[in-house]
């Protein structure tokens, strides 16, 4: 099927508009539109229309259509369909090959754990006061969203979203577990922190990470192993019996620098995840921190098209599956460079198909893989490795260098 294919039939003046304008702006041509706000980073629906008229965006041709029908369209399509669009975009991407990884022992902890993500929420910017269906309310976020990332390639997985911007991560909790595969870990900050939900991993053979709350009472079952700057312990949470924990859990403690880190998971086998994998896994859960940031910073989630939940939807669905897509590519990169995901720019990635639309016109290449690999220094694609990252792992050679196991 060719981008031709989807362009609708225009329709005589006697059907309704509200028709009209639904037989015109058709799911594959609001796909094409809301993709290309995103990547042209076109800052509204006005500017959109002018390009759509004169230029046409992606694989639609030039057509009439006022911000006005846009707008109305962004609040009426089921945002079912752009859902729907999301999980078969990711469901493809997920038989793509894995780049390279930093972490220790990746290879075996893929194979030890049917997946590794990150699970997170994120409250949206505010809604822009000047549209009318928002006058006179003052200022009103966009709402909050959970959102699920492979821990090792960064992809995101799953998206929920609520209107209530103050809403607690733990209404997602069920949703959460239910998501995750048998066999899976997941990995969240204290924000969910709840011995229920720990003991609900447990019961249901799945596996979760998670740092240790301050002042959470816990007597210690068995000392695994230990040296100077760490200790790897089985332990019990909870001292009082209306709020316990009925399974042990294991607690790694850390010391970087002068301070003491604490983490909790049930994987109680040090042969299935060492307790140095532990603290690495969860030094990158910053990585769903980076993807909230480029989301919204650099692929506009912070300027929001239209002001109902439905258009903010599409929005969010629309954002994350060019995300998930921009970060596919980046993917492809790091293994042509044989380089870790880590070390690639998801940035300079989008900003250099600027360059390489400017090069494929003139060489008529479609190949992107080889023009970014080919330029990676001279397009900044590849990061600096920084002083205070040699200095952490420098750091992480002295603490685990030489662990003392306790018999």
């Amino acid at each position: 099927m060719k981008p031709e294919d989807f362009l609708p039939i225009r329709l005589g003046h006697q059907i309704p508009e509200k028709l009209r304008r639904d037989r015109l702006l058709t799911l594959p041509v609001m796909l094409a539109v809301v993709l290309g706000l995103i990547y042209r980073r076109i800052a509204g629906l006005a500017e959109a229309s002018r390009v759509l008229w004169d230029e046409g965006l992606l694989w639609v041709k030039p057509m009439q259509v006022s911000r006005q029908a846009l707008s109305k369209r962004l609040m009426d399509l089921p945002v079912r369909h752009f859902a729907a669009i999301f999980e078969q975009v990711i469901k493809q991407l997920q038989t793509q090959p894995s780049p390279p990884s930093s972490l220790v022992g990746w290879v075996e902890l893929k194979q030890h754990f049917g997946a590794i993500w990150i699970a997170d929420g994120s409250t949206l910017e505010a809604l822009r006061r000047k549209l009318k269906i928002l006058s006179g309310t003052g200022t009103l976020l966009a709402g909050r969203m959970m959102v699920i990332v492979e821990l090792l390639t960064h992809r995101p997985v799953a998206i929920w979203h609520t209107e209530q911007s103050t809403a607690n991560d733990k209404q997602w909790l069920a949703q959460l577990i239910e998501r995750l595969p048998l066999g899976g870990l997941l990995v969240f900050d204290l924000g969910f922190f709840k011995f229920k939900w720990f003991d609900d991993f447990t019961n249901a053979k799945k596996y979760f990470l998670t740092r240790q709350r301050e002042k959470t009472a816990y007597t210690v079952q068995n000392l695994l192993s230990a040296s100077t700057h760490y200790r790897d312990e089985i332990i019990l949470m909870g001292q009082h019996r209306s709020y316990p924990c009925h399974h042990p859990v294991r607690m790694i403690s850390v010391l970087w620098g002068v301070n003491w880190y604490y983490y909790l998971t049930n994987v109680l086998d040090p042969t299935q995840i060492s307790a140095q994998q532990v603290c690495d896994l969860y030094r990158r859960r910053w990585r769903i921190e980076d993807a909230f940031a480029l989301t919204k910073r650099l692929l506009g989630l912070s300027y929001f098209w239209v002001g109902n939940c439905n258009g903010v939807q599409i929005q969010i669905y629309a954002t994350w599956v060019f995300y998930a897509l921009l970060n596919d590519l980046c993917a492809d990169v790091a293994i042509a460079l044989n380089q870790p995901l880590e070390r690639i720019s998801l940035e300079m990635i989008f900003r250099s198909l600027y360059h390489f639309n400017h090069f494929s016109q003139r060489t008529h290449s479609l190949d992107v893989i080889s023009f970014l690999t080919d330029n990676f220094k001279r397009l900044g694609i590849l990061k600096a490795e920084r002083p205070r990252h040699r200095h952490r792992d420098l750091l992480s050679e002295a603490i685990w260098g030489i662990p003392q196991p306790l018999s």
